[in-house]
């Protein structure tokens, strides 16, 4: 870290992400939970990839991280400080505002179950185009267990590469347990992990960067298109199932829009494969379509299906979208019957019975 004004700094954003994670860390299910935690030491202890990881440190880190955790579950986030100065910790553009002389960028926000997600970085890039800001973070001083690769806030998108290239080693040591031949698998494949792992998580974040930077450029149409009251409708839903379908259906929409269509034109075969190959859940489940669309790919070589399906998905997608709004006005917003789910009348049931309804 560069000098140790930006250490205080790093140290009062990780305690705000060591509170989230206090209150989220039990989101995930076991497996994926210790699959994080381990990622998690590596990073906190500037371990390379691929370097063997004693069980026993590892153990040991554990306990008192949980147990930290535990003394931190009712605690609430701090104000960020800078020269005297307090700044709310969800209030990004004013903190950014402070420290880019610094070399430094900064994003708060909220993912998936309204978990708050924080990190400190080097700014790699900055700049700005139709409307938006995209920040690029390289090398990050403070994040906390989940670390989303980017997040879009109002008119602002983070790209974090750091975290991305962990991601996509995470997804690596994943499928290297069983091998399978499948999309993921046919991804990796135009790399050479074996022979060369370093320069092949490089390469593929270089590649996979401006995926992901497409998918929130997405995401910024989507919300210009949506308004305000989708982000107010998934605050009602967050904890149920109709919070990750209306994620979903957002997430495919912003997809259609930028992300599929740009892919199929570039036409190459690594960035279609990971696509596909990271399309799981609720995703998949609701838009099985584009599994065929890869088949009919795979098969003729040819990336037509890819553009017609996004022609299609585009329209349907945001249909779908502008339909669950409907229903959260005519419930009446954030209101206790709306968050009933043992009410058949209540908003999470009836988004999720109109969402399976209209899978593509």
């Amino acid at each position: 870290m560069p000098n140790a004004s930006i250490s205080v700094l790093a140290e009062a954003v990780q305690y705000n992400c060591h509170v989230s994670d206090a209150r989220h860390g039990a989101d995930d299910s076991l497996c994926i939970y210790l699959m994080k935690m381990r990622e998690y030491f590596r990073w906190e202890k500037h371990l390379p990839y691929g370097a063997s990881l004693e069980r026993e440190q590892v153990g040991e880190w554990l306990q008192a991280r949980e147990q930290l955790w535990e003394e931190l579950e009712e605690a609430q986030m701090r104000p960020i400080e800078i020269d005297g100065e307090r700044y709310d910790p969800f209030d990004a553009e004013a903190i950014n505002n402070r420290i880019a002389p610094l070399g430094l960028v900064y994003s708060g926000g909220l993912g998936n179950r309204a978990k708050p997600h924080f990190v400190l970085g080097a700014l790699e890039q900055r700049r700005s185009s139709d409307g938006y800001s995209v920040f690029v973070v390289a090398d990050e001083y403070a994040r906390d267990l989940s670390a989303p690769p980017a997040m879009t806030l109002g008119r602002t998108i983070f790209v974090r590469r750091e975290s991305l290239r962990r991601y996509l080693w995470e997804k690596l040591e994943g499928w290297r347990w069983h091998r399978p031949d499948n999309a993921l698998g046919r991804a990796f494949a135009c790399y050479d992990f074996d022979g060369a792992l370093e320069s092949s998580l490089e390469a593929m974040t270089a590649r996979e960067i401006k995926a992901l930077l497409l998918h929130e450029q997405g995401e910024y149409e989507a919300g210009q298109r949506l308004g305000e009251d989708w982000n107010a409708m998934l605050a009602v839903l967050v904890h149920t199932p109709a919070e990750l379908m209306a994620r979903a259906v957002r997430d495919h929409l912003a997809d259609c829009l930028v992300t599929l269509p740009t892919l199929a034109d570039a036409g190459e075969p690594a960035s279609l494969h990971f696509y596909i190959g990271t399309l799981t859940g609720m995703r998949l489940h609701l838009f099985p379509a584009l599994k065929d669309a890869y088949a009919a790919w795979l098969e003729t070589d040819a990336t037509g299906a890819f553009a017609q399906l996004a022609d299609q998905g585009r329209a349907h997608w945001e249909q779908v979208a502008e339909e669950m709004l409907a229903l959260y006005r005519r419930h009446g917003g954030a209101t206790p019957r709306a968050l009933s789910d043992a009410s058949p009348a209540g908003l999470p049931d009836a988004i999720r019975l109109l969402v399976e309804s209209r899978r593509l």
